[in-house]
């Protein structure tokens, strides 16, 4: 029998994000997906805070952490994936659909080929954490290059769909398509009923409490206020379309994207030490 994957989440308030770190309990090998750098716009401070603690947590389980893995080039935080990489040596993967955002945001100084990254993923490639069986899926919508990691009896899903009382990504940032978003979903929802669900980010729906980011595909298939059994593709996409107009644009947006698709390559140091992010205008 297959091990069951052992997960501990890390919530981080400030961006509603999720990161996770996934490890083999017959072997301790692990894999860390979706970290994050703590980022203050306002001063253009960077800390690595958030990162320490899913560390510390692996040094004390006395995990090996073998990959850092981003389910997608993230618009609303900055990746600590590069942290995780320097401090471990664990390899750094990405799908390998990244290329296509890169060449959309190129200002022509980007190397557009996914080079900065260790390792591109493409649609149902499988490897290993340990004995744990991990395959990639292709899952785009929200972005061209979201993919989603399916590891034993758990899928982390990144921002393709949320908890069921809170719907679905938006699929209006450049690259991103309702439509593919909708059938992207579908994919995942015909995995196995008892599949676990690992959100990236929660929000906290109206008239709930408390954050929340596990759940099932069957619990998705039943209730989900988007995507439910019955909903079909065209009134799907007529409802992200028409909520998406509504929405403002992530506010980490421009810092995000410009360090996350280069896999964390920072601008070279200016005048007093200090490195500038391009914020357009």
């Amino acid at each position: 029998m297959a091990p069951r994957p052992l997960i501990k989440a890390f919530f981080d308030e400030p961006t509603n994000t999720v990161s996770y770190l996934v490890a083999d309990p017959v072997t301790r090998s692990a894999a860390v997906i979706d970290p994050l750098l703590d980022y203050d716009p306002k001063t253009g401070e960077v800390d690595t805070r958030s990162v320490e603690t899913i560390l510390q947590a692996a040094a004390a389980a006395r995990y090996v952490i073998m990959w850092t893995l981003e389910t997608h080039a993230h618009a609303d935080h900055l990746s600590g994936s590069p942290t995780v990489k320097a401090r471990t040596g664990a390899r750094f993967g990405i799908g390998e659909h990244i290329t296509d955002v890169q060449r959309m945001f190129n200002a022509g100084d980007l190397r557009t080929d996914g080079s900065d990254f260790d390792h591109l993923f493409k649609d149902g490639e499988r490897f290993t954490i340990g004995e744990l069986q991990a395959e990639v899926l292709h899952t785009p919508g929200h972005t061209p290059a979201d993919v989603t990691y399916r590891i034993g009896d758990a899928a982390f899903v990144g921002d393709t769909i949320f908890m069921p009382d809170y719907g679905t990504a938006r699929a209006d940032l450049p690259g991103g398509d309702a439509r593919r978003l909708f059938r992207s979903i579908r994919r995942l929802l015909a995995l196995p009923p008892e599949t676990r669900l690992f959100m990236c980010h929660d929000y906290k729906a109206p008239g709930r409490d408390r954050y929340a980011w596990e759940t099932t595909v069957r619990a998705e298939r039943r209730t989900n206020i988007h995507v439910r059994e019955g909903v079909t593709e065209a009134e799907f996409v007529a409802m992200r379309t028409a909520r998406d107009a509504t929405l403002p644009l992530p506010r980490l947006l421009h810092p995000s994207i410009q360090m996350n698709i280069s896999a964390g390559k920072v601008p070279p140091t200016e005048a007093r030490g200090v490195r500038h992010l391009r914020i357009p205008a």
